[in-house]
């Protein structure tokens, strides 16, 4: 039986998927005994399907792959959560298996998405919606069920961690190494969701259902990005023996899940502390298997295409052998989502202040009076009227760093600009 393939999307990955498809189609026949053929491709671009030599197959309306009885697998490559859900959700409705990557459409629609699909009896894979080419969400659904896991925690986005590793590494202020992140091609041209947070939180969603079976969207995750670090705050990271990463962090509480996106100090010895560059790593702690740590190259055509494809071909072994999904959603508990401002741990905090008499004792009273014990301060002349006040402060309140926090930047002619605030992760 030959397993027929719709392909919405012939961008970098659906790309990346024509070209696994056309050198290893005879591979797939015998190593595992899966014979799958792309049928129809659709995308806005035709010179696309052309440069893959699929520009006979061509259709400009996905509604020509998800309406063909032929067609047992739609592949959804366009990203966003309009058309693309409109392409996911009519095709499971006519009978396809879906195969995406579509971490916007799974963090926000998930469960429409799951529940579409159990009505269909037909399947829904989305390895790649999560750390490119780095299997994780299968461990989680099949290797790792038997235990509770406790936490997911992950560097899942490559742009921020390229840039965080040359601010570091080099000394590059953010601005620069931005814009040698996009000269590169590590970061769009509207860097926004990456390094404010957004790809990551949708990722940790997706990663937080499945890990702890209960639902977790993208608007339950508090997010914070990278803009406002600096190569200062590296640099006394280093001298504290800890590492910066924007992490994407879940833990299963007593209370509920609490789920976060944002810059974070982590020890020099932890595991995700000397994943650099692009790379992303997603590290795991099962009540039964412990710690254990997924590793490798989270975005690009190559290692998306491989996720994609990995989908696509074990789908299609349950396609042949007329087997049915074997897992569907998993978010049979319904725990509550705890708020940020609930959150108890060590804090950093950068001020650039006035360098005049009676600043430094405004801002220790602050802290006392939000009874915020401070464990050490440093002040770093920064030039002639300013200077960096460094705040690392014992376990403290969400709510009461943030009260800090405001009540400083409303002192007179006190703060020269945005504090920088890292959490401590141990």
């Amino acid at each position: 039986m030959t397993v027929k393939i719709g392909l919405v999307g012939t961008g970098t990955v659906g790309g990346g998927c024509i070209d696994i498809l056309q050198k290893h189609k005879q591979d797939f026949q015998r190593h595992l005994g899966v014979d799958v053929e792309l049928v129809r491709v659709c995308s806005r671009n035709p010179e696309q399907a052309a440069a893959h030599n699929v520009a006979d197959i061509f259709t400009p309306d996905y509604r020509d792959i998800v309406n063909d009885p032929k067609i047992d697998i739609v592949v959804e490559l366009i990203g966003g959560t309009t058309v693309a859900r409109n392409v996911v959700l009519e095709a499971l409705a006519a009978g396809k298996n879906v195969v995406t990557a579509n971490k916007a459409l799974m963090a926000t629609h998930g469960q429409e998405v799951l529940d579409t699909a159990a009505a269909a009896g037909k399947e829904v894979a989305f390895e790649a919606s999560v750390g490119g080419g780095i299997p994780i969400i299968d461990p989680l659904k099949h290797s790792l069920i038997a235990n509770e896991i406790g936490t997911v925690m992950g560097i899942v986005n490559g742009t921020t961690n390229y840039m965080l590793t040359r601010m570091a590494d080099n000394g590059m202020g953010y601005e620069d190494a931005l814009k040698e992140a996009q000269a590169n091609g590590f970061a769009e041209a509207d860097p926004t969701a990456d390094v404010e947070g957004f790809d990551a939180a949708a990722k940790i969603a997706i990663l937080a259902s499945i890990a702890f079976n209960s639902r977790v969207t993208l608007a339950d995750v508090y997010t914070s990005g990278i803009s406002q670090i600096s190569p200062v705050d590296l640099e006394a990271a280093r001298g504290m023996g800890y590492v910066v990463k924007l992490l994407a962090i879940a833990h299963r509480t007593p209370k509920g899940i609490d789920v976060r996106v944002h810059p974070t100090m982590i020890p020099a010895a932890h595991q995700l502390a000397t994943v650099n560059g692009v790379y992303n790593a997603i590290y795991v702690v099962g009540d039964a298997v412990g710690e254990t740590m997924f590793f490798g190259a989270g975005a690009g055509s190559g290692p998306a295409a491989s996720a994609v494809m990995g989908d696509v071909l074990e789908v299609a072994r349950h396609v042949q052998q007329g087997v049915g999904p074997l897992v569907g959603c998993t978010c049979t508990d319904q725990l509550p989502i705890l708020p940020v401002d609930e959150l108890q741990m060590k804090y950093y905090i950068r001020f650039t202040v006035s360098d005049k008499l009676g600043v430094l004792a405004a801002m220790a009273g602050i802290f006392a009076q939000h009874n915020v014990s401070v464990h050490s301060v440093v002040q770093h002349s920064k030039k002639e009227s300013t200077v960096d006040v460094v705040y690392v402060t014992h376990v403290a309140k969400e709510s009461d760093i943030k009260a800090v926090i405001e009540e400083i930047a409303g002192l007179d002619d006190v703060l020269q600009g945005p504090p920088s605030l890292i959490r401590v992760e141990e």
